[in-house]
C-alpha cells in the first residue's frame, strides 16, 4: 500500500480486503458462480481460444480466476476498474456478473502494457526487470538510464504528464538520430524521481550518476560491509558472499556477473568467483551502480 499511496491520494481512498467476502466463501458459493457463465464463454477468450484449437491444456483454475475477480467488482460495487489490456477479459467478466447481480455494469479502463528494462517482456518483479516505485532514488535513476533507446519515447507517453505533441516529437528525434538519446534518457529519469520522490532527490541522483557511471568514481558515502573473520574466509565464495550482502539476487547471478567482468576491488577486475581470502579491504563494484566499502572485522 505504501507504493500504491505514491500514486493515490490515501486520504480519500477506502481499503477493502477480499476476506471480507471470501473467507466465508463456501463450495456452494464457488459453483453458484461459476453456473453464471458457460465454457464457451470462456473459450471465446482469445488465449483460452488458441490454446484449446492446438490441444494444449488449461487448468480449471484459470477458468475461476476471472470469476474470483469479477466477485471482487460485485462486492465493492465497482464504477470503474483499471487494467492493462492483457485483463480485458477478466474486466468484461466483472461487467457482465455485475449486470447479472442487478448491478449497473462497471466501466472497464485499459492501459498499454508497459515493457521492462529488458525491452522484451512486460513489466515484472518476477522477471527483475522492473523499476519499483519506491526504491531509491539512485536506484530508480540508474535503472531508467538502462532503457533501451527504443522505449524512451513509450515511457514518456506512459509515465509522465509529457504533452502527447512532445513525446511525438521525441519519438521522431531519436528516429533518425538527430537527439542524443543519453540526455533524453537523463531528462526522462530525472522527471520520474522527480514524481516519486521530489526534485532535490533527482537532482541528487542524476549527480550520483554522473560522477559513478559516467565519469567512473565511487559515491562519496558509500556503506561499509565487514568481512567474515580471516578464519572463514576459505569456506566462502565470492558469488556467494554479494548474494549475501545484497549486491545480487542470487549466488547464480552474482556468478555471472563475476563471468562479465563485472565485478571489482579498488579498480581491480576480478576474474574468477574466488574465496574471500584472496580479497582484502578496499572499495568493492558489482555492475554499473553498486558500491560498498569493505573493512575488516
Amino acid at each position: 500500500l505504501d507504493q500504491f499511496f505514491k500514486v493515490v491520494d490515501r486520504a480519500r481512498t477506502e481499503i477493502r480486503r477480499q476476506s471480507e467476502w471470501f473467507n466465508d466463501f463456501t463450495l456452494t458459493d464457488v459453483v453458484g458462480l461459476t453456473s453464471r457463465f458457460t465454457v464457451a464463454q470462456f473459450l471465446a477468450r482469445e488465449g483460452f481460444s488458441e490454446r484449446f484449437k492446438n490441444q494444449k491444456p488449461i487448468a480449471i483454475t484459470e477458468f475461476l480466476y476471472p470469476l474470483l475477480q469479477a466477485y471482487d467488482s460485485v462486492m465493492v460495487e465497482a464504477d470503474v476498474e483499471f487494467g492493462g489490456t492483457d485483463q480485458r477479459f477478466n474486466l468484461l467478466v466483472g461487467r457482465d456478473l455485475q449486470g447479472m447481480m442487478g448491478q449497473p455494469p462497471q466501466q472497464c479502463l485499459l492501459v498499454p502494457i508497459l515493457p521492462g528494462t529488458d525491452g522484451v517482456r512486460k513489466m515484472s518483479k518476477s522477471l527483475d526487470n522492473y523499476i519499483g516505485v519506491d526504491e531509491p532514488p539512485t536506484e530508480m535513476y540508474g535503472k531508467t538510464m538502462s532503457l533501451p533507446d527504443e522505449l524512451i519515447a513509450t515511457y514518456f507517453e506512459l509515465l509522465t504528464d509529457v504533452p502527447d505533441a512532445e513525446v511525438a516529437s521525441i519519438k521522431a528525434s531519436i528516429e533518425p538520430g538527430t537527439t542524443n538519446p543519453m540526455e533524453l534518457k537523463k531528462r526522462l529519469a530525472r522527471t520520474l524521481v522527480a514524481m516519486f520522490h521530489d526534485e532535490q532527490a533527482a537532482d541528487a541522483a542524476q549527480a550520483s550518476f554522473e560522477r559513478t557511471v559516467q565519469e567512473g568514481h565511487a559515491p562519496s558515502d558509500l556503506p561499509d560491509v565487514v568481512l567474515p573473520p580471516v578464519g572463514a574466509r576459505k569456506q566462502k565464495r565470492l558469488s556467494g558472499f554479494l548474494a549475501e550482502i545484497g549486491l545480487a539476487p542470487s549466488g547464480g547471478e552474482a556468478k555471472r556477473l563475476i563471468e562479465q567482468h563485472a565485478v571489482s576491488l579498488d579498480g581491480m577486475i576480478l576474474e574468477s568467483n574466488v574465496t574471500l581470502d584472496a580479497l582484502s579491504k578496499g572499495v568493492l563494484k558489482v555492475g554499473k551502480r553498486q558500491f560498498v566499502r569493505l573493512v575488516e572485522p
